[in-house]
């Protein structure tokens, strides 16, 4: 018994105390290290694009909305000083007002969606450079028409990341209206449709979008961002009309009142 737990041992040990195996052991106890160290940076990173660059961005837009809200000159009226009632005729101011489009990264109004929530106040900057995008809101695409113009007035806009501006782009629903305020006055489009295309369709910021050469003869609002909410494989396109329009000594639309009172009322 004993010759027998002796060479029992004898044939244990030396597995036990092989060379190649300790180091084995230690090389996958250090790659196992970094993986868990790499699985942790990358939540950090991305806890960074979901949730920081959104606080930074919704402090930057907010800024760039006061600032929009001084260039005004005045505050906006308080929600009583609006339209009570919408009149039994639609007021016709005549033909909109359409502004000229400011340098890059200059603000160019504001955006209100009551879709998204009662609270949705975007601002509206010249370019679609990364510096607008990731930064300061919607980015009006430079080479199509200003709010109001017939044409296409297009813009762009994060969709998860950066203040996520248009995250429940995929929620309108056709009939929604959707706000476009400048120092002119108030731009009022209505949604029509929304389309699921590839980042190559440029067609889509044509005059009369994604028939090109056609010369307009209607006024388009065009909102793009990425698809899917947590990919970028695709563009989702939104499109919309414009249904009507009002200039600023006229007041915000009732429907917003409230939104523009309190987006720009304080100066």
């Amino acid at each position: 018994m004993v010759v027998q737990e002796r060479a029992r041992r004898a044939a244990v040990r030396p597995a036990r105390e092989r060379p190649g195996r300790g180091i084995l052991r230690g090389t996958v106890q250090v790659v196992g290290e970094l993986l868990i160290t790499a699985g942790i940076v990358l939540l950090l990173f991305v806890g960074w694009q979901l949730w920081w660059t959104n606080v930074e961005s919704d402090a930057r837009q907010s800024a760039v909305i006061k600032e929009f809200a001084q260039e005004l000159g005045n505050a906006a009226p308080e929600p009583s000083a609006a339209e009570p009632a919408a009149p039994a005729e639609p007021v016709d101011y005549g033909d909109p007002v359409v502004g000229t489009a400011p340098g890059q990264a200059g603000t160019i109004g504001i955006m209100y969606i009551p879709r998204f929530s009662n609270n949705y106040t975007r601002p509206i900057v010249q370019g679609t450079t990364g510096d607008v995008l990731d930064t300061l809101g919607l980015g009006h695409y430079a080479n199509t028409a200003m709010p109001g113009a017939v044409g296409n007035f297009a813009v762009a806009g994060h969709r998860q990341t950066h203040g996520a501006v248009l995250d429940n782009i995929h929620t309108l629903v056709p009939g929604d209206k959707i706000y476009v305020q400048t120092k002119d006055g108030y731009y009022i489009y209505v949604f029509r449709n929304n389309q699921i295309v590839m980042p190559s369709r440029t067609d889509v910021l044509e005059p009369v979008p994604t028939r090109p050469g056609v010369t307009p003869t209607e006024s388009y609002l065009t909102m793009t961002s990425c698809n899917p909410r947590f990919g970028a494989e695709e563009r989702i396109i939104a499109y919309a009309l414009l249904d009507s329009w009002r200039p600023a000594s006229a007041g915000p639309p009732a429907e917003i009142a409230a939104q523009v009172a309190a987006a720009v009322g304080g100066g």
